[in-house]
């Protein structure tokens, strides 16, 4: 998965959580820790992943760094 793709993923995921807090859910502990935690993978795999493609694009720009 790229990086724009994890990070609409990750959006998406914010406006189920958003959703849910509307709709009253914020009480459902269970679901909510369930989403938080997602959100936090997600995003770590996003950075991770972004981080990822500047590297390789540096690479592929620059070459192989000498020194």
């Amino acid at each position: 998965m790229s990086a724009i793709e994890m990070q609409t993923h990750l959006q998406q995921l914010e406006a189920e959580r958003a959703h849910a807090l509307m709709a009253g859910l914020g009480g459902s502990a269970a679901y909510m820790a369930d989403l938080v935690e997602e959100i936090e993978v997600t995003r770590h795999a996003y950075v991770a992943s972004a981080v990822t493609e500047i590297a390789v694009f540096r690479a592929e720009l620059s070459g192989v760094l000498k020194g």
